[in-house]
């Protein structure tokens, strides 16, 4: 896919997010004076595109303005290629038994997906043909192991994080697009905490940006922390971040605007909970995290911040969806209606996806609840 040029990305993601983002408070404030101006100041929100299933999709790969791939329970994967209208299944043969929590898609015939589960139940399965027919690219065979999230710097290059095994993070490589995969020395892999571990809540626990960097996201264990690498998973440092951590609480995503900017978002996945502090920002590459001084007032498990929006990004839970214009610092309520997981694509259409079989596009006046 040829990429496009800054200044037009940016463009198209104002139209597609940041335009309908910042329209809100216009909106609130009842500044639309006529049709017209209501329709160009409408609140943002979520259009329901309904997909047929009562699967919940906790996996999202948004590859263009009509495409995007969803994967979830029960062994679906579903993939559209007009913008929603229609989701046709293009679930593995044989895969009803797993749980796809995470799925990269290249564009509308490649797409690799991750199931999770303890011993063989963690898989890799990749298409070369829009998901007409799979191939298993990785059976895990240690018992110990249990995979979370999977991430791609290009259509070859990939890497999949799962719990610690030996009291380390284990991450397995693939360099042919999910052919074969191989398991990384753990000798650059920092020690695990007791009980940390990541949440395969989005497919947003393990994500690169650029063509080496990838961060990974934990709770669990005594603090929140996240992990990076600059060499592709071969040697890793850690920081902690100012979210809290417990079985129940830590990091559920990241995402990176670039090597540099990124936001961190999680809380307490159990209902009713309150999720205080949950959500900070970086400016070094991870190095450091600072709280939010407005974080979204509940848990959050997805988040994304294209690299072509400036400050704008988003973040989904089971209670809400927020978006943020000054790069993770405040962010601001702007649907109700449940989510898992969001995603955005290259031309500037947002995703987003969850449980009951809930796919959505972003845009300005939705109607998602």
């Amino acid at each position: 896919m040829i990429a496009m040029p800054p200044k037009v990305r940016r463009m198209s993601f104002a139209v597609a997010c940041a335009a309908a983002l910042a329209a809100l408070p216009a909106a609130q404030a009842g500044a639309a004076a006529s049709p017209a101006d209501a329709r160009e100041h409408a609140a943002p929100g979520w259009r329901l595109t309904p997909t047929g299933t009562d699967a919940r999709f906790r996996g999202l790969s948004a590859i263009s303005r009509k495409g995007a791939w969803a994967a979830g329970s029960g062994g679906t994967v579903l993939r559209t290629t007009d913008g929603g209208r229609t989701w046709q299944k293009r679930s593995p043969a044989g895969a009803e038994g797993l749980e796809f929590r995470d799925v990269e898609a290249f564009d509308a015939q490649r797409a690799v997906v991750l199931a999770i589960g303890e011993g063989d139940a963690s898989r890799v399965y990749r298409t070369s043909d829009g998901g007409r027919t799979w191939t298993l690219g990785f059976a895990n065979d240690d018992p110990r192991a249990f995979y979370d999230c999977v991430t791609f710097f290009d259509s070859r290059h990939g890497l999949a994080v799962s719990d610690p095994v030996d009291g380390r993070f284990r991450i397995i490589s693939t360099a042919d697009g999910g052919r074969t995969w191989r398991v990384l020395p753990a000798s650059g892999m920092p020690e695990a905490l007791a009980g940390e571990a990541g949440f395969a809540a989005s497919g947003q626990c393990l994500v690169s940006r650029g063509p080496r960097d990838v961060w990974l996201a934990t709770g669990g264990g005594s603090r929140a922390r996240v992990f990076h690498s600059r060499d592709r998973g071969l040697t890793w440092t850690v920081a902690d971040t100012p979210l809290p951590s417990s079985p129940y609480q830590g990091v559920f995503a990241v995402a990176f605007r670039d090597s540099r900017h990124g936001i961190a978002v999680g809380g307490d996945y159990r209902a009713g909970q309150p999720s205080p502090a949950a959500a900070a920002t970086t400016s070094d590459g991870g190095r450091t995290w600072r709280p939010a001084p407005r974080p979204p007032a509940e848990y959050r498990s997805g988040a994304v911040w294209p690299a072509y929006s400036g400050g704008a990004a988003l973040a989904v839970g089971p209670t809400g969806s927020d978006y943020t214009l000054d790069g993770g610092r405040t962010w601001t309520r702007f649907d109700t209606g449940s989510f898992d997981t969001v995603d955005c694509a290259p031309g500037g259409v947002c995703w987003a996806a969850g449980e009951k079989g809930r796919a959505a596009v972003l845009t300005r006046g939705g109607t998602a609840r």
